[in-house]
């Protein structure tokens, strides 16, 4: 019996329901264009870029599930790894949640990635997997700060905020994705922990309320993600870079 079968097989789900309001007016901001392709086609392509994935579960707008379908038809994919689309939530929680519950029952681990994060190297993708496998529910790469971090009390925007503490840097980690679950523990996460507002943002978050643990791995600087124009400007940097150096 293989490894893979021992531990399930790896799904990936992607939540790109998202409008991305911070990038300005437009399309969505998965269907956003780097290097002339979507930035959901790269996140694709960065989840079926590891072998250990089976399987990519795109979580569109609720009206827009054929036009994503369409799109990843029109560009080509690993044929190793197959696709679903399935409409999502008004929340990420929400299209998390809808992605997870269309998985065939044997996934066994389970990748959550923003579509956000279109240049995360297979290395990380890798690294999140195996820790998942070794045993860990719950994984999530991440980079140290370089930036001493405040925490302040909140004010009106572009008013002076009072600083409350200045936490240790050297136990911050700026969080990234995939973050990577064993499968029963995350669908527990979102059947059982009720976030209010907008929904959780993090998934491992909605994991700790559980009292389940969670443990961090090497993320990678590449990872980032893209939210403001200056993102897509270094997204495009670092994309011309890799076709210069790989030629792909």
């Amino acid at each position: 019996m293989s490894e893979q079968t021992r531990a399930g097989r790896t799904a990936a789900v992607i939540p790109a329901a998202g409008r991305g309001v911070r990038l300005g007016p437009g399309a969505p901001k998965a269907l956003r264009a780097l290097g002339g392709t979507p930035m959901l086609i790269h996140a694709v392509r960065a989840m079926a870029a590891s072998r250990a994935v089976s399987l990519v579960v795109v979580v569109a707008p609720q009206d827009g599930a054929p036009e994503v379908k369409n799109l990843l038809d029109a560009h080509s994919l690993p044929e190793r790894t197959d696709y679903l689309v399935v409409p999502g939530g008004d929340t990420r929680q929400q299209s998390v949640h809808a992605g997870l519950e269309a998985l065939p029952g044997t996934i066994g681990t389970v990748l959550v990635h923003d579509a956000a994060r279109p240049l995360v190297p297979v290395d990380t993708v890798d690294a999140v997997i195996a820790a998942v496998r070794d045993g860990a529910p719950a994984v999530v790469p991440a980079l140290s700060l370089a930036d001493t971090v405040k925490e302040v009390e909140p004010g009106e925007k572009g008013l002076p905020e009072p600083v409350v503490a200045t936490p240790e840097r050297a136990r911050l980690r700026a969080v990234q994705t995939p973050q990577g679950f064993d499968r029963d523990t995350l669908l527990r996460a979102h059947r059982t922990v009720a976030v209010s507002g907008d929904g959780a943002t993090d998934d491992a978050g909605m994991v700790e309320r559980l009292g389940t643990p969670v443990v961090v791995v090497p993320g990678h600087e590449e990872a980032f993600k893209v939210t403001r124009p200056i993102d897509l400007v270094l997204a495009e940097a670092v994309l011309a870079r890799r076709r210069a150096n790989d030629g792909f």
